[in-house]
């Protein structure tokens, strides 16, 4: 009886996303027990290193991203056949790898899973890349995002393009953009 159950409980732990390639996401992954593992330059660089790994491996692209103390936000488009669960899989993956290697981190690095978000319109885009500039603001971590030395913020980092087809066609619109 409890195995017939698995299937049920399984899909309700485990959203199923579909076809991630070609849109927009906002995701969110907290490290384990929010720990503060990448306050350092050190772990918030490699980090930032996997991160364009990946997107030189042309996996996903990267329009915004943040590492805070204990979490990281991005803006990421994954990139056919890459889904949005391979994409995090390969950041947080390769984080804990190379991080366990070279700084020794014990145990778990991130919580399961990550929190995500399909951005519809630019409006969405907007609210999620001002989000993700003033976090580490927020935080008390800096007194202006490009201030940050760990996000897109701070013009330090190359980003891809806004899609297409988020851009505003209108003038109207182009202009509140």
């Amino acid at each position: 009886m409890i195995r017939a159950l698995i299937p049920e409980v399984l899909a309700l732990t485990i959203p199923l996303r579909g076809k991630t390639g070609f849109g927009v996401y906002f995701v969110t992954s907290n490290v384990w027990l929010k720990k503060h593992l990448l306050q350092s330059f050190r772990s918030a660089g490699l980090l930032i290193e996997i991160l364009y790994q990946h997107r030189a491996a042309k996996k996903y692209l990267i329009h915004e991203f943040v590492v805070m103390p204990n979490h990281f936000h991005a803006l990421l488009t994954p990139l056919s056949p890459t889904t949005l669960e391979r994409a995090m899989g390969l950041i947080k993956g390769g984080f804990s790898f190379q991080a366990q290697r070279a700084f020794g981190f014990p145990g778990e690095i991130w919580q399961t899973s990550f929190v995500d978000r399909r951005v519809r319109d630019i409006r969405e885009y907007q609210r999620f890349r001002a989000y993700i500039h003033q976090n580490p603001v927020k935080a008390h971590l800096a007194a202006t995002p490009q201030e940050f030395p760990f996000s897109s913020a701070s013009g330090r980092f190359e980003l891809d393009d806004v899609p297409q087809w988020l851009k505003p066609t209108s003038s109207k619109a182009k202009m509140q953009a």
